[in-house]
């Protein structure tokens, strides 16, 4: 779904009927792992160069797996959660986050290189002086074939020793 709202209220719709809480989530969420070479690729990176996850995720959502990547900086939304621990709504840390990362990011002279795999991710490669679709599905490649699309870590990490 291009459209993050639409996105998000059909989240929410999907989490009331089926009566899920935060609490939930945060369980399952919890077993998730990083997928192989993510963690080497982070350790890899913030030696070399700055970092920051900049993410459509939830900061209620994020810190299990965070913790597991060696808590890199992460900019992320929040989500409204009733005393009863049903989510009822979010809050976005900026509109357009990803690309106003990005551009503020610019303005202190900082270049970004940008790389994500979906629709909420083009305005932000669009604005990086570098975009990277990494892993996306055919249809986002199908819809945006102006960036390179790389699916290994090693190929991202062969990508970016080239630029730095």
């Amino acid at each position: 779904i291009k459209d993050y709202d639409e996105l998000m209220q059909y989240r929410l719709k999907i989490l009331r009927e089926k009566n899920l809480t935060l609490l939930d989530i945060q369980r399952v969420i919890a077993t998730i792992k990083p997928l192989h070479g993510a963690l080497e690729l982070i350790q890899w990176l913030k030696r070399v160069t700055r970092f920051i996850v900049v993410s459509d995720t939830f900061v209620e959502f994020a810190d299990p797996l965070m913790e597991q990547l060696e808590r890199p900086t992460l900019f992320c939304h929040s989500l409204d959660v009733n005393r009863e621990g049903t989510i009822c709504g979010y809050q976005l840390r900026q509109k357009n986050a990803k690309r106003e990362t990005v551009l503020a990011l610019q303005q202190m002279n900082f270049e970004v290189i940008a790389f994500g795999d979906s629709y909420n991710d083009i305005n932000m490669l669009k604005q990086a002086d570098q975009g990277v679709l990494f892993r996306p599905p055919q249809n986002v490649v199908n819809d945006y074939p102006e960036f390179p699309v790389l699916h290994e870590y090693s190929e991202l990490k062969s990508f970016l020793e080239s630029r730095f």
